[in-house]
């Protein structure tokens, strides 16, 4: 595998099939992949009164709704279900599984962080490869960045791609980049903490190279992150960093994101050496940034005092 400056994970580091629904639309106009004998997610509760929530143990005692003015699409593929729908607040909304993925409204917070954080860290970075993320919105911020000249992305699902291509050509629209190359294949689902990933990635990346992972919420934490910044010092024995962002649709309403690089040139995250414009038009995307900036991103990595008692960062 080519040395890669830039590795970001666009998926959920922990891997749980047990975020459910509770409360969707009966109003619905949808579309069907594959048929069978699993219940749709917009059947199973049509006496909600068109209110979408869902529920999850990794964060107990809550559920956070959103109001449905219609359903787009429901379906199926091999690997999962889907769901589009009109919300009144947030835009189009997707769901996988029972689990908000994105919405209209907030995944520029996102999608722009999980990008920026670590491109605008290091200078001219040039090749990136993006593992999740299907939805293409890290692809649109990542063809912001003039001296990227290869981007790659890993995926299991085309349906899934199609999906969002139809329903957010805004955000798929980082599929149009040339620079881009789509892999799909599936691989054994499994705990990321007890698998040979980080090492492999720290393997492919160039010194001084930086990978960027979602680490979850600083309120509910689904797994030891201790324990993976501990785990992170050994293996790529660089920098590492914890940030975070504002996602008003995400449990908690945060989402983190823990940043490391290889040893080589020392990476500061919390300085962007490789600022972007934030009023600038570049790559495909169609809009200028609408959520990072400098300061935004050096003040992603102020964490609230708890948390900094719990994080031991000094590396």
């Amino acid at each position: 595998m080519a040395e890669m400056n830039n590795i970001v994970s666009g998926a959920n580091i922990h891997i749980s099939d047990q975020r459910k629904i509770v409360s969707i639309s009966n109003d619905s106009n949808c579309e069907t992949l594959t048929s069978g004998g699993d219940e749709n997610m917009v059947d199973n509760i049509k006496e909600a009164g068109g209110w979408f929530a869902e529920h999850c143990p990794i964060w107990p005692g809550q559920a956070h709704y959103i109001k449905v003015e219609k359903v787009l699409f429901e379906g199926k593929s091999k690997y999962q279900r889907m769901m589009v729908f009109l919300s009144s607040g947030y835009g189009k909304v997707f769901v996988l599984d029972g689990a908000l993925q994105l919405t209209e409204k907030d995944e520029c917070s996102y999608q722009e962080m999980m990008t920026h954080l670590p491109l605008c860290s290091i200078p001219a970075p040039n090749k990136v490869l993006l593992i999740g993320g299907g939805d293409g919105g890290i692809l649109r911020e990542i063809s912001r960045h003039n001296s990227v000249h290869h981007i790659d992305i890993c995926e299991i699902d085309t349906v899934l791609i199609d999906v969002y291509k139809e329903f957010f050509p805004d955000i798929a629209i980082g599929y149009d980049d040339p620079r881009v190359t789509l892999h799909v294949q599936d691989g054994p689902e499994h705990e990321l903490l007890d698998s040979p990933f980080f090492k492999l990635a720290a393997k492919a990346l160039r010194p001084g190279g930086v990978m960027c992972i979602q680490a979850e919420s600083l309120w509910y934490q689904p797994f030891d992150i201790e324990q993976l910044i501990s785990s992170f010092r050994h293996i790529f024995k660089g920098s590492i960093s914890y940030a975070w962002t504002i996602v008003p649709t995400y449990p908690s309403g945060v989402i983190g994101f823990l940043l490391c690089s290889t040893e080589g040139p020392y990476v500061d995250f919390k300085v962007p050496v490789n600022p972007i414009d934030p009023d600038q038009i570049s790559g495909v995307a169609k809009q200028p940034l609408k959520f990072y900036n400098s300061e935004v991103h050096s003040a992603a990595f102020c964490l609230p005092t708890f948390a900094k008692k719990t994080m031991d960062l000094n590396v």
